[in-house]
């Protein structure tokens, strides 16, 4: 299944963007999902919420997607995404306090939330239920 990704400015706030990715965040999809965060930042961004709702799976390569949208929305460079298991590893360095604030999960599916905390992932972003809960914690 292919993704589909829609990013937008947040209503009022040029500081924020929302990206929307619909399918799988996988091997066929994570560079794009990289791509559209980067795009987002050098557009001014300062915060990114990614709209989870519509997404059905994410794969060991969405998950290294997100890591490297944590770290682009820091101002820090990601790993290398064709590193394989090397990025994989790095997941667990850089990302702190600033991460939940640059990043957060809008409304992840249960099969993506199960994902999420089975990696730690829970942990390292804020998860709203709403894309209006998520503005309203800025």
């Amino acid at each position: 299944m292919t993704m589909d990704f829609t990013l937008t400015q947040a209503s009022g706030r040029s500081d924020v963007a929302v990206l929307g990715m619909a399918g799988d965040l996988d091997a066929t999809s994570y560079l794009q999902a990289i791509a559209q965060a980067e795009a987002a930042h050098t557009a001014g961004a300062q915060t990114l919420l990614l709209d989870l709702s519509a997404t059905d799976f994410v794969s060991s390569s969405g998950l290294v997607a997100l890591h490297s949208i944590a770290l682009l929305m820091q101002g820090q460079k990601p790993p290398d995404p064709e590193a394989g298991w090397a990025a994989i590893r790095s997941m667990g360095m850089g990302q702190g306090e600033d991460a939940r604030r640059r990043v957060k999960l809008v409304n992840p599916q249960p099969r993506v939330a199960v994902t999420l905390a089975k990696v730690g992932f829970g942990d390292a972003f804020e998860v709203y239920p709403t894309l209006d809960a998520a503005l309203a914690a800025l």
